[in-house]
């Protein structure tokens, strides 16, 4: 399915989207993207549809071509006191306002939200496989958190977050049932899986 340019065709409409809310370690990272209206690309997509490759290809593409964007990181210690929803949230309302150039409207992947100083927004469910402005935030907020990954890799290289970049699998949580947690985990996390209870 080809991706629309925007939600309203506003000629300042960002879109906005998160990458690693369901992580047990790393920030969770936002991205806010202003495309102009000539924008066009055949490739572009949600970020969790394409390859690492091909995300990594579009990067440079979407920020050189876009009329503005931002990312944020929201570090685990702010998540475990705000909670990973907020701190999506925040992410978000943070990348959007280091926007060099202010929004006029914003569309959110996704269906929760707060408003942003002013700004109308409107929560699309999915809207990083349906607009090219939140794909292109999906890429950003993607790249931009697993390169954080690949650096902290380098100093708890046993948790293999440069390729698991902090998600729940088997191998990272082996690993922290082995090593223990890091700075960088989130401690309000089911860090590991509950034994099965007993039935009596």
């Amino acid at each position: 399915m080809k991706l629309k340019l925007s939600f309203t065709l506003n000629p300042l409409e960002c879109g906005t989207d998160e990458a690693g809310r369901g992580c047990l370690a790393g920030p969770v990272t936002a991205a806010a993207v202003i495309l102009p209206q000539a924008f066009e690309n055949s490739i572009l997509n949600d970020s969790k549809q394409l390859s690492e490759t091909k995300r990594n290809f579009l990067k440079p593409i979407i920020e050189q071509e876009a009329i503005s964007f931002a990312f944020a990181h929201i570090y685990p210690e702010e998540i475990d006191e705000i909670n990973i929803l907020n701190a999506s949230i925040l992410a978000m309302h943070q990348s959007i306002a280091s926007l060099k150039t202010a929004p006029t409207f914003i569309s959110v992947d996704g269906n929760k939200f707060k408003p942003f100083s002013n700004t109308p927004h409107e929560t699309i469910i999915k809207g990083d496989s349906k607009y090219l402005n939140i794909a292109a935030a999906s890429i950003l907020a993607k790249t931009y958190r697993d390169a954080y990954m690949c650096l902290i890799h380098e100093e708890f290289p046993m948790y293999n977050w440069k390729k698991n970049k902090g998600y729940p699998t088997k191998e990272h949580r082996e690993a922290i049932r082995k090593y223990g947690i890091t700075k960088y985990h989130r401690k309000t996390f089911r860090l590991l899986p509950q034994p099965p209870q007993l039935v009596l």
